[in-house]
């Protein structure tokens, strides 16, 4: 296995599990990831925020754990990484106004780089443009934003994911197993038993 360099944007109130899981599972195969958000430099923190489904008509909200930033985003180079993750929660609703954030994930679209967007993480998608003419699944709530950015919405189970070329996507934590187990391998990364 060769080692990848690895985005992970995130901001306050990104999905705790959908931030920790990746980045512990990645790290742990020997992948380097960088988990960075606009405005904050490596060592600082972002408030986390833990989504469960407990028979409301959404997901429920609770605090969860503070993320250190591994790496500073201003000034990143995103020619450096060779993929990029995009975790769910509230995060992506306000990322994908900032410009710079859509920069950086048209460059790892038009680069046909590998990315892993979860949850709520296809609003980036969706913001930036990169959808058109892609099937990507994410949060059911999100699923018009992937139909309105000229993508198709792969209506699949809380616990699967589903991947189209270099987009792996997923709708929920849940689907962890499968959407880093299908990461992994649009990643090149082989895991011996």
């Amino acid at each position: 296995m060769s080692a990848k360099k690895i985005l992970m944007i995130i901001g306050d109130f990104v999905e705790d599990y959908e931030v920790m899981v990746p980045y512990q599972a990645l790290t742990m195969v020997g992948h380097t990831v960088h988990a960075v958000c606009p405005g904050k430099r490596a060592g600082e923190k972002v408030r986390t925020a833990i989504h469960d489904f407990e028979g409301d008509q959404t997901y429920s909200e609770k605090p969860g754990h503070d993320f250190a930033l591994t790496a500073t985003f201003a000034g990143l180079t995103p020619e450096d990484y060779d993929a990029l993750v995009i975790p769910g929660g509230r995060a992506p609703e306000y990322l994908r106004l900032d410009e710079k954030v859509l920069k950086v994930v048209r460059h790892f679209a038009a680069a046909d780089k590998p990315i892993a967007a979860i949850c709520h993480g296809a609003q980036l998608l969706s913001g930036a443009g990169v959808l058109k003419g892609r099937s990507c699944s994410a949060y059911p709530a999100v699923g018009p934003e992937v139909t309105n950015a000229g993508g198709v919405y792969a209506h699949i189970a809380l616990d699967a994911a589903h991947v189209d070329g270099n987009l792996v996507t997923a709708p929920a934590w849940p689907a962890h197993p499968a959407w880093l187990a299908a990461f992994l391998k649009v990643l090149g990364t082989h895991i011996e038993p």
